[in-house]
């Protein structure tokens, strides 16, 4: 850490320590709440559509002076030390949910003279005091500004959350336009106490959407382990409660995808369990925090130029320890079937899938969970062959869950992926190396992806950029084509 990030740091725990004196957490519960602590998110953004998700809370922020977990370091032949789990609300991060009412009030205008009003919707924290509003009738192409008010007992607003986000273009529009990318974000090497480097990096380039690609949290590496619910929900508060990544969910749409740490465990596939958490619950769990809509596969156009698919790899899988072969997937046969159809169909200039799980690596030898593994070759093989025959020259593939950026060409398929890398440095390791029959570039550091299309004519062009966490290009691969 620098000397710069560790003055921060230090004034950051200075700070919130004289907070927590002035103004005990606990009773921050007994002003007139209820509050949104975890802030909002707007997700599933179409060009008419958007969903805005809320969360009411007992007290204003998150709990600063709870019991901290430091990172855990494996070290040969010295048995690891568990650390008692408090009550949660006691955790550094928490942000216990409360009962209350939330409405939405959206417009065109920042200061909302032309608001839509929701109706007010009532929230228990029971059901962890989410409410997921499902706005319609939206103006394509447009910049829309909300607020989120709550309410106790009477439906007078009390308090409030201010945020924008951006609808998709028309599907003729030609599409000039930057989003962001980003994957696998540890809460103990988040390299600043205010989150992670690149959210102010990402939400610097104004783009019009991020895409959060899977490991938001890690359920089992990171401590405490979420081996029920309660702790399972727990990471999402103290993780999304920090105030760079509330800056940028409140600031762009957004669109959510989920991979193994932030399902249940490591590699995990539908059956398992860790503790009291099972699979299915981690499902809900993901689809309860995240503003994700009906499906976890679905594709969304933006503009003439660009359409993007967004997989799931976790619910639809075989077992890792499955024998590969014809049966053996991770996609399933429906999702699969859907995304060869939808890709058929396009008429996008450029269509770029973002997976949570590489296509096309290439990954260390010893994982068997992507379709770059051994252990998958069947339907690795499939896809990108597939690719190959049907979208030559104007798709490409953006996954997450490496924690190093690449460049790859597949060396038989030709399919091209970009490997975004980790949300800081400290959470960058793993990679096998460079290896010159796929890459293009290589790199183990933290960071982001971004993508730029710029519209000219009968011209479109894409680049995709691989920033670090300061937001400095490491490395931009453009490409052109004709429209029309």
């Amino acid at each position: 850490m620098s000397q710069a990030s560790s003055l921060d740091r230090r004034r950051f725990i200075q700070t919130t320590a004289a907070a927590a004196l002035a103004t005990p957490w606990a009773a921050q519960a007994a002003a007139s709440g209820p509050f949104q602590a975890t802030g909002t998110r707007v997700g599933e953004v179409t060009d008419t559509t958007a969903i805005v998700w809320t969360r009411l809370t007992e007290a204003e922020v998150r709990n600063n002076a709870g019991v901290s977990f430091d990172k855990q370091k494996k070290v040969k032949g010295v048995k690891e030390k568990v650390q008692e789990v408090p009550a949660v609300r006691e955790i550094e991060g928490a942000c216990p949910a409360a009962s209350g009412k939330v409405r939405v009030r959206y417009g065109l205008k920042e200061d909302l003279s032309d608001a839509v009003e929701t109706p007010w919707a009532e929230v228990s924290a029971e059901k962890d005091g989410i409410h997921q509003f499902k706005l319609s009738a939206l103006e394509p192409g447009s910049t829309y500004h909300y607020v989120a008010e709550t309410a106790g007992a009477h439906p007078v607003a009390s308090t409030s959350f201010k945020g924008k986000f951006h609808t998709a273009p028309e599907p003729a529009a030609p599409t000039a336009l930057r989003f962001c990318v980003m994957t696998c974000q540890g809460y103990q090497d988040r390299d600043h106490a205010d989150g992670h480097p690149i959210y102010p990096s990402m939400t610097a380039l104004d783009p019009r959407f991020i895409v959060m690609t899977g490991d938001l949290v890690y359920y089992d590496s990171n401590p405490p382990r979420a081996v029920s619910p309660a702790l399972a929900r727990l990471h999402w508060e103290r993780m999304f409660s920090l105030p760079r990544l509330m800056e940028a969910t409140r600031s762009t749409s957004t669109y959510w995808l989920k991979d193994d740490h932030d399902t249940l465990t490591n590699d995990s596939w539908p059956g398992m369990k860790a503790g009291e958490l099972t699979f299915g619950e981690g499902i809900k769990i993901f689809r309860e925090q995240t503003p994700i809509g009906e499906r976890d596969f679905r594709t969304i156009r933006w503009g003439r130029d660009l359409q993007v698919w967004f997989t799931d790899g976790r619910d639809y899988r075989s077992p890792n320890t499955m024998k590969d072969g014809p049966e053996k997937t991770i996609w399933g046969a429906e999702q699969k079937e859907w995304f060869k159809r939808t890709v058929k169909e396009s008429t996008a200039t450029w269509k770029v899938l973002i997976s949570p799980t590489p296509l096309v690596g290439p990954d260390r030898g010893n994982k068997n969970d992507n379709h770059s593994n051994e252990g998958f070759t069947h339907e690795g093989d499939e896809i990108r062959a597939w690719l190959k025959a049907n979208v030559p020259d104007n798709f490409f593939v953006v996954c997450g869950d490496r924690h190093w950026q690449y460049h790859s060409v597949h060396p038989t398929a030709g399919v091209q992926e970009f490997s975004v890398g980790p949300a800081s440095n400290s959470h960058a390791s793993g990679s096998p190396g460079e290896d010159k029959t796929y890459h293009k570039f290589h790199r183990v550091k933290g960071g982001f992806l971004c993508v730029e299309l710029k519209a000219s004519g009968k011209e479109s062009e894409i680049a995709f950029q691989l920033r670090g966490v300061d937001g400095a290009v490491g490395y931009e691969a453009k490409f052109k084509r004709g429209v029309g």
